[in-house]
């Protein structure tokens, strides 16, 4: 695959999709195996791709705006395959499977250029596990956020045991993304933190996926303001993933995505 060609991505986008909402359905109809078997096979499809790029490019996809998009969606399936093998919850894989088949059309809709070279900045071993532990919590926490949003439809507290649990492990996971993050700016800046605008938003997002797991021990009863913290916390991750990118403020910083 010739590098910058982002016209191979439709197909294999298309695959993966069709094979999401195959499993999608399946699950909806009550075929566990069928389900997860399909929603598997999407996930190949669209790991090759990724492969395939990285090849082609001889770096990790993990440099654009649009490259992260690939990752989200890729994580997107696996967390709501994850949920769907251990709840069952027959909805899941059809809200992943949307999320997931959204950024892979922003991706679609919106090529970008795409060469070979890393900034010394991102010429660091700290840069893989970084980005893909932060791609790992964004795509839990969205699935916590699947989870927040059905009960406030359904005004049921039923999903929130599955909430607290992704919670709990997106949580984890950011919090490890955020260190690794300051040992790797402490070596390429000299400094573990500067108060750059996507760390702020950063810290600002963990502190309400704390906020929450501190809420949800001490007012386990009040379920709904659980699920709007939970919420919150979302909106705050895709500020702090792509929002932050519209703020003047970053015109300045370290962390936009392509400089």
């Amino acid at each position: 695959m010739p590098v910058n060609a982002w016209e191979v991505f439709v197909y294999f986008a298309a695959a993966s999709v069709l094979l999401w909402s195959a499993g999608a359905f399946a699950a909806w109809k009550g075929k566990s195996a069928a389900a997860l078997w399909l929603s598997a096979a999407g996930l190949v499809v669209y790991a090759s791709f990724i492969a395939l790029l990285w090849a082609s490019l001889q770096r990790p996809p993990m440099r654009t705006l649009g490259e992260t998009r690939l990752w989200y969606s890729f994580f997107m399936m696996v967390s709501g395959i994850a949920v769907y093998a251990r709840w069952r919850f027959r909805w899941i894989l059809l809200f992943s499977a949307v999320l997931a088949a959204v950024f892979a059309a922003m991706d679609v809709l919106m090529p970008e250029i795409h060469d070979r070279t890393l900034m010394p900045a991102l010429q660091s071993g700290w840069f893989v596990p970084h980005v893909t532990v932060y791609m790992f919590s964004y795509s839990v926490v969205g699935c916590a956020a699947i989870m927040a949003a059905a009960g406030l439809v359904m005004k049921t507290d039923r999903f929130m045991d599955s909430a607290d649990s992704l919670m709990y492990i997106g949580t984890a996971f950011l919090t490890f993304g955020m260190l690794s993050g300051a040992l790797w700016a402490k070596e390429a800046w000299g400094m573990h933190w500067s108060w750059d605008p996507k760390e702020t938003w950063a810290a600002a997002t963990w502190a309400i996926c704390l906020a929450y797991i501190h809420f949800r021990l001490y007012r386990r009863q009040s379920w709904k303001a659980g699920c709007l913290l939970v919420i919150l916390a979302f909106i705050g991750l895709q500020m702090c993933w792509y929002g932050v990118n519209l703020l003047p403020s970053a015109r300045e910083s370290m962390h936009v995505y392509g400089q």
